[in-house]
């Protein structure tokens, strides 16, 4: 009887690999060669999934987004029902910070794919696509959440973002740390919510 094969299982298991090359590596570590090795698969099983390095990077790109979406949307859920915003917001924010080792190596990987995308807007789309979306969740947790007189919530969630990406980049780099960003964000927050 053939051998029943779980071709997604297969590429998720390629995908995982590149991010563990990229992660410790860079992506300019990223090969065929190398992946396959991480992978412990031959060359010609990715051949056989990604036709070039750039599929095999948006499959990947789309791995990250899933496991994000999963860990935000556990931390959100841990809040219980019908949580404060701005508890919603500071939760999801210091979910995606990179302030222990799992999470900077996914903000390592983060950071190279987001280099990756600006010199390669066909593979931009998704992530322009989340931000826009984020974006709105953003600014309708400000509105739910009494913004202070004068705060434009859209503006402010734009704000938000990029403080979080800010945060982000000096964390990874080793500017300070996780308690200087969390306070940073607590009174970033404090601007926004009456």
């Amino acid at each position: 009887m053939p051998k029943v094969v779980d071709h997604n299982e297969r590429r998720t298991r390629i995908a995982e690999a590149l991010l563990r090359v990229a992660g410790e590596r860079g992506l300019e570590a990223v090969s065929l060669r190398h992946v396959a090795a991480e992978a412990g698969v031959t060359s010609g099983m990715v051949q056989h999934y990604f036709r070039t390095k750039d599929e095999m990077m948006a499959f990947a790109l789309a791995v990250v987004r899933e496991r994000s979406e999963a860990r935000l949307t556990a931390a959100a859920a841990a809040l219980g029902a019908d949580p404060p915003p701005r508890e919603v917001l500071r939760t999801i924010v210091a979910e995606v910070l990179p302030v222990d080792e799992p999470r900077r190596a996914d903000g390592r990987v983060a950071l190279a794919f987001l280099a990756y995308t600006a010199v390669r807007p066909e593979v931009a789309g998704p992530l322009r696509a989340d931000t826009a979306a984020m974006l709105a969740f953003v600014a309708e947790q400000i509105r739910a959440g009494g913004p202070r007189p004068g705060t434009d919530p859209d503006r402010a969630a734009v704000g938000l973002l990029a403080l979080m990406e800010g945060l982000g980049l000096h964390l990874l780099g080793g500017h300070y740390g996780p308690e200087t960003a969390l306070a940073a964000l607590d009174a970033h927050l404090d601007t926004i919510f009456a």
